[in-house]
């Protein structure tokens, strides 16, 4: 502990001489900083564009959707002469919009926006650490993060047209650039894009794991941290193990799209031409892609769930429910990611055996993620709940994940999953499971850490609005999915006028784009309340909630290093409220046991 103790004062004295002696310009503070504070305001902000843009496509699809062959201004204005013809959406745009859709809100928005912001806002400042192991690193991992971001926007500016191959960008669609217009320089690029965002997302995780493991301040043992770095952590790590296999499979496809291999193809016949490729196999591709891709799903999800833990717990004045449990909840969702893969795959010609397998498993799942909803629901039980707009995002979180979740146990038994696989089903379960979800979590930690990281507050009124009507729409635009799935409707499909049989569900898709365009809109209430409390809110003071946790120790403006003194020492576990042995109802994790004081215990 000595050695501990001596390399913090020896930071402490070097971050004062740093001071002294250098003023940061604009540029080393704004643009390329290296201090995580800075950093997560980054990815938040380009988390949130790359949001408007995301949102934005849906909007697009779904308008498609509910009126068919309709001619839409808009259209013409925004997808120009040669994608919507006298605004008329033409079929090769509408899958390249949910393409780059998909794959803006999964990676861009859900996995950068949650991870890179919280994750670098948090770590350092909870577990009581100056900065990042690395500042340098953690800069170079949000840089390739934009890098990326940039060239899959530039990709929807090529003459052909945008990847559209889907998110899950199957070959042979999306391995040979004669398919179709969508499988040229667009799914190239998006290739590319992905590479770089994969660089980016190892490297942010390395970082992590290594602060998370060596950072931490004295008295701050693994069961004294918050369960918002128990999910980074080990988001983190899952990030670590299974990013690489999606950046074998991009790059094998980028050698069968651009080098004449045959990874991913055999037998291939186009127009009557009988193609080269001999001896691959797409199966192949979705083995590796989901390998990730299911992790993936955890990865958006788990820093979600973080957030919710600890904003419940500071906004029902009581200890969270279970902690150790919710650590063991955490673990066993990690480890089981990455045995559940081939759930996605039930009909892509699997061995039935190894689908009872994969559905065994993919049920397994079902039993730390019920322990985590269960603790959440006992720890509002009796408190004294407070409703601000992050505490209502939080319970809201807690309902969409157990409704989308309950689909989910359909969706992974073998059997079932046949009637209702490629149907809107599939789209309602994931868009409220891992969407809404995280992107309530994810709204909810802005809330709560809006004052840590601006010095001022939002607007509680305009919160409450949001989240209203937010909540009301994603619930309008999810639920009668589930009755189009069931009844048959199958995804991806841009108009489904020539098939008599689905005429009947015409109005519901309607009714689904009119909740879609309100919710929508209302998000601009969002986007005004963040960029002008940055500048006009309220004046945040210093713990704001009366939480216990340590990055409420630190002053408000930002400083480089967090605390302007000695690190502070923690004597206690991070959810002390409501504490008997205590006068006040939140005791901070630096405060010291009184005599005779009990270890709550967890």
């Amino acid at each position: 502990m000595s050695a501990e103790a001596h390399d913090h004062d020896h930071d402490h004295g070097h971050d004062h001489e740093h001071e002294h002696h250098h003023k940061d310009t604009f540029i080393t503070k704004y643009i390329f900083s290296i201090d995580h504070k800075m950093i997560a305001k980054q990815y938040l902000i380009t988390g949130i564009i790359m949001g408007i843009i995301g949102i934005a496509m849906s909007l697009l699809f779904r308008m498609q959707l509910a009126w068919p062959e309709e001619s839409f201004k808009i259209f013409n204005v925004l997808l120009g002469d040669k994608f919507a013809p006298d605004g008329v959406m033409a079929n090769d745009i509408y899958l390249a919009l949910v393409t780059i859709h998909g794959t803006i809100m999964v990676f861009f928005v859900l996995t950068a926006g949650l991870s890179g912001t919280f994750s670098n806002l948090l770590i350092p400042l909870q577990i009581g650490a100056r900065d990042m192991a690395s500042g340098f690193m953690n800069m170079i991992s949000y840089w390739l993060f934009f890098l990326s971001a940039v060239i899959m926007l530039c990709s929807l500016f090529v003459e052909a047209g945008p990847a559209s191959a889907g998110w899950t960008i199957y070959p042979p669609l999306s391995a040979l650039p004669q398919a179709i217009p969508g499988s040229g320089t667009g799914m190239t690029l998006w290739l590319v894009s992905m590479a770089i965002f994969i660089a980016s997302s190892l490297m942010g995780s390395l970082n992590y794991i290594v602060t998370v493991i060596n950072l931490r301040t004295k008295g701050m043992s693994m069961t004294r941290l918050p369960l918002t770095i128990w999910t980074f952590f080990v988001t983190a790590i899952i990030g670590v193990i299974s990013f690489p296999v999606l950046l074998s499979a991009a790059l094998l496809l980028i050698f069968d799209r651009s080098f004449g291999t045959s990874f991913f193809l055999s037998d291939i016949y186009i127009a009557g031409e009988v193609l080269h490729y001999q001896g691959g196999s797409p199966v192949l591709f979705e083995h590796l892609f989901w390998f990730l891709g299911h992790p993936e799903v955890y990865i958006v999800i788990l820093p979600a769930m973080g957030l919710v833990s600890e904003i419940m717990a500071t906004n029902s004045r009581k200890p969270i429910f279970g902690y150790r449990a919710m650590i063991m909840s955490v673990l066993a969702i990690a480890f089981l990611s990455t045995i559940v893969w081939g759930h996605h795959m039930f009909l892509s010609g699997m061995n039935p055996f190894l689908g009872s397998v994969f559905t065994f498993t993919t049920l397994l799942i079902a039993i730390p993620s019920a322990v985590k909803a269960f603790n959440w629901i006992t720890t509002l039980w009796k408190g004294n709940l407070q409703f601000n707009p992050a505490m209502l995002f939080s319970i809201g979180m807690v309902s969409t994940f157990i409704t989308g979740g309950l689909t989910g146990i359909i969706l992974g038994d073998s059997t079932l999953d046949i009637n209702v696989h490629d149907t809107y089903f599939v789209i309602a379960h994931f868009h409220l499971v891992m969407g809404i979800s995280a992107l309530y979590g994810m709204f909810a930690g802005i809330y709560h850490w809006f004052p840590k990281m601006y010095g001022r507050m939002l607007n509680k009124n305009l919160g409450y609005i949001h989240f209203w009507v937010t909540a009301v729409c994603a619930y309008g635009v999810f639920f009668p999915m589930h009755f189009i799935g069931l009844a048959g409707l199958p995804r991806r499909y841009y108009t489904n006028t020539n098939f008599p049989l689905f005429d009947d569900l015409q109005n519901v898709n309607v009714l689904i784009t009119t909740f879609a365009l309100i919710g929508g809109a209302f998000q601009l209430v969002f986007l005004y309340n963040f960029f002008s409390s940055i500048f006009y809110g309220k004046k945040a003071v210093q713990n704001p909630w009366k939480s216990t946790t340590l990055e409420w120790t630190t002053p408000v403006e930002h400083i480089h290093g967090n605390w302007p003194g000695e690190i502070p020492h923690v004597y206690r576990w991070p959810y002390d409220y409501s504490n008997p042995n205590h006068d006040v109802d939140f005791v901070p994790q630096n405060v010291p046991m009184m005599e005779g004081e009990e270890v709550l215990h967890h």
